[in-house]
């Protein structure tokens, strides 16, 4: 047994040892490329937090992010998700919490929970319906979803990097899409959701995401002014049964 502890000391030291260096080299690496919309929507998110305090809440499209963690951090049971072999072609693993490889399209998840979020996900999934309809489904009924994507009221982009314009994303093996009042109404008719608060916010001079120049600090909007992003907090019907059963 005191073999067994010695070694297991040496294996947690040096493990510990290279995490310790790894931050290191990314601390001394840092260099600046742009602010990015995580301050806006992240503020939404934990807003809803603080008014709901959900106690199982589920993040989709997690990444390389540590917002798993600083939500686990705030005391609810947190499951996060990512599509690691379809999307990302050379994963590195996320040292800031487990992050459970699965296509929210066609999940295999069962649980349920009681807020499922999706932070600048949603843009880049090909089959956004079947991604929105497979949240509210694990939500239990009266569930929160909480979803920010690039938005415009009256049009819907396919690829807003190859717009004439766009300050980023060209070449990407991606695409961002930028959905409109259409398809928000589209998710919530199949789904039997509601909206309960939706924000829209200007981050470019342009009339759709990543065009034209960043404007910082972004800028509050509304449905008839100049915007480009949405945060919005949907909730499922306590009387909603699942249609694909």
């Amino acid at each position: 047994m005191n073999a067994y502890r010695a070694a297991k000391g040496v294996l947690r030291h040096i493990l510990d040892t290279y995490v310790r260096r790894r931050c290191r080299l990314e601390f001394e690496a840092q260099s600046f490329l742009r602010f990015n919309e995580r301050p806006v929507e992240y503020a939404f998110l934990f807003r809803k937090l603080a008014e709901l305090y959900p106690l199982r809440v589920l993040d989709v499209g997690t990444g390389m992010t540590a917002l798993p963690h600083l939500i686990s951090n705030c005391g609810p049971l947190v499951t996060a998700t990512d599509n690691v072999r379809d999307y990302w072609p050379e994963w590195t693993t996320n040292r800031h919490y487990h992050v459970l490889d699965d296509d929210i399209t066609e999940t295999r998840l069962k649980d349920r929970f009681d807020l499922v979020c999706c932070i600048s996900t949603l843009e880049h999934i090909k089959t956004p319906e079947a991604a929105v309809r497979n949240m509210f489904r694990l939500l239990n009924p009266g569930g929160s979803l909480i979803l920010t994507f690039p938005y415009t009221e009256g049009r819907y982009v396919a690829n807003v990097y190859d717009l004439p314009g766009s300050s980023y994303g060209r070449g990407l093996p991606y695409v961002a899409q930028s959905y409109s009042r259409r398809d928000l109404d589209r998710w919530l008719a199949e789904s039997d959701g509601e909206i309960v608060e939706q924000e829209l916010w200007r981050f470019w001079s342009g009339d759709f995401w990543t065009v034209g120049k960043q404007i910082i600090p972004p800028e509050r909007a509304s449905a008839d002014t100049l915007h480009q992003l949405t945060c919005v907090h949907l909730r499922r019907s306590a009387a909603h049964e699942d249609r694909t059963t």
